[in-house]
């Protein structure tokens, strides 16, 4: 039976995905198993394939996957990439990205510290259920379909972000 909370939910996440959602499942299986799939649409392809080319230090893990699931997932990151299928969102964290850059933390990326700049450590970095802006499904509950725009964020322990 659907609640108000569903109500509010199904309100709020109405708008179509600002990025486009992970459709490889080998992705989802192998890096979703220890962290959100992030949408390629974050990163340029020079990211992901610096990323999965240092797998054996994968911040701080060793996340080495065999030839054949490597290869596949980094044509996929690299077909999907923010500079190979831009769309309105990869374009403007394209333009955060100095030219010759290859980063790596999506979280450290100008674009997404602007976004996040009325944010204190109170609500992220000292908040014991979300800690730290790279756990994008503590607030972003439409994170998996690509929805990360701000009508539809709710900060675990505050309730839904207004302006």
């Amino acid at each position: 039976a659907a609640t108000a909370d569903d109500d509010e939910h199904n309100y709020r996440f109405g708008a179509k995905a600002t990025l486009p959602s992970v459709k490889n499942q080998g992705y989802k299986t192998e890096c979703g198993s220890c962290h959100f799939a992030y949408q390629a649409g974050w990163l340029p392809a020079r990211s992901w394939k610096k990323m999965m080319g240092e797998l054996d230090d994968h911040f701080g893990e060793n996340a080495e996957l065999s030839e054949k699931p490597r290869v596949s997932i980094t044509n996929y990151l690299v077909s999907e990439a923010a500079d190979v299928k831009p769309n309105r969102k990869s374009r403007k964290v394209l333009r955060s990205i100095g030219e010759n850059e290859a980063p790596q933390r999506i979280s450290t990326l100008s674009y997404m510290q602007h976004k996040h700049d009325d944010l204190s450590a109170r609500h992220i970095q000292n908040n014991p259920k979300v800690r730290s802006l790279s756990n994008c499904l503590a607030c972003h509950t439409g994170a998996e379909k690509g929805q990360f725009d701000e009508h539809g964020v709710n900060i675990l322990g505050f309730g839904f972000w207004e302006d």
